[in-house]
């Protein structure tokens, strides 16, 4: 063994010491994904969905999954038509795609609705400069993070990674969000400072948003990596301490509560030890969205994200669930270009809502039941299931 590969080795094993807390679940509970074929008219609004809309969407997918195997032919149908009305797409995606009902299995049980929630791209006010209005920093990528792809040391963890950092002769787990302002290794990683701790803290629950400058200039800020600790959702926080119950939290709700309530703030989003880091970037058209996981830009209204242990990234789905805090019903063709940290199990979706104010006020309100069909091309063997 090499002295490299020794370190790898060491590292991995200390990291996951280091950062394993809770046990593994019995295999009887841990979920499963299962498809179901069906035909297209088992999916409830399936007729009534505006699918041209979906198009530029499934453009975008195509242009990452285009060389895989199983999406070359689709990709190149998509290359060659040009959809002039929802009939046509539909009868498109009718012709090369087969749905499958997206169920999860624990243990004995099939569930087949699943919880929906809705994120957004925000614009939040910032300085390149320290000031005591902009106060709350957000960073790039500091140099001491350590990231160890786990399946160079073990090959059954492939697609596992840890991260951490060194610390004299030992490595130990990067720091959480209560020891980020201590943290040596982030001083002078700053991109911005931001006008209000909560918008920054909702930028990192989104992955990505729009920052206007003091200058006047507009930068977006994209995902570009994490602290290695687990999200906790504040709002669970917040439940468990018994400011509200957890059929009351909602993003406005949180805010409203953490305004009137600034002493706790600190203690409130330091109970997610979870930190993003983001690069910045030019928006040379303001109407393209941020890029997903997926590496291509969202669509709003119809990009979602997905836990991809369960379901594969690009891949067109149709969605059913209601609009945010009501019953009317959100049927429609979207595409899995994202992931979140939040976002764990086989029917599980976050819906892209786009930018702005109004899609903010819509995604903080979305908390609905739903369930999921994925459509994947027809003759291709099935995505993998989970490990």
């Amino acid at each position: 063994m090499t002295m490299k590969i020794r370190f790898a080795a060491l590292l991995a094993l200390a990291l996951l010491s280091a950062c394993v807390h809770k046990p593994r679940p019995a295999a009887n509970a841990t979920p499963s994904v299962q498809f179901e074929p069906v035909s297209f008219s088992k999916l409830p609004g399936w007729r009534a969905d505006d699918a041209l809309a979906v198009w530029p969407a499934i453009i975008n997918s195509c242009s990452a999954l285009h060389a895989r195997q199983e999406w070359q032919a689709f990709c190149g149908a998509v290359v060659a038509a040009s959809p002039g009305d929802a009939d046509f797409t539909r009868a498109f995606l009718e012709q090369h795609l087969q749905p499958y009902k997206v169920w999860r299995k624990t243990g004995k049980k099939r569930e087949k609705t699943g919880m929906v929630t809705g994120y957004f791209e925000p614009l939040l006010n910032g300085s390149r400069v320290h000031t005591e209005k902009f106060a709350t920093p957000l960073y790039r990528r500091p140099d001491d993070l350590l990231v160890v792809d786990l399946s160079a040391v073990i090959p059954e963890l492939k697609g596992k990674r840890v991260r951490g950092r060194v610390e004299g002769n030992k490595v130990v787990p990067y720091y959480s969000r209560a020891a980020t302002a201590q943290a040596p290794g982030l001083a002078g990683h700053e991109i911005v400072w931001i006008d209000d701790a909560i918008d920054a803290f909702s930028l990192e629950i989104q992955g990505s948003g729009r920052v206007q400058l003091t200058t006047g200039e507009t930068i977006r800020l994209q995902y570009a990596d994490q602290n290695g600790h687990p999200y906790r959702s504040i709002g669970r926080y917040l439940a468990d301490q018994g400011v509200m119950t957890i059929d009351q939290v909602n993003m406005p709700a949180i805010r409203t509560w953490l305004q009137a309530n600034p002493s706790r703030l600190r203690e409130v989003l330091d109970s997610n030890p979870s930190v993003v880091f983001f690069a910045e970037e030019a928006i040379p058209d303001a109407s393209v969205g941020p890029k997903g996981a997926q590496g291509v830009p969202l669509t709003a209204g119809r990009s979602i994200a997905v836990d991809p242990k369960f379901l594969p990234l690009g891949a067109p789905m149709f969605l059913s669930t209601t609009q945010p805090s009501s019953e009317v019903p959100l049927q429609r063709v979207v595409v899995a270009q994202d992931t979140g940290g939040a976002i764990r199990g086989p029917v599980r979706a976050d819906f892209f809502f786009g930018f702005g104010a109004e899609a903010g006020r819509q995604a903080g309100m979305m908390k609905q039941d739903g369930e999921l069909w994925l459509l994947w091309p027809r003759g291709a063997p099935l995505p993998a299931p989970a490990n």
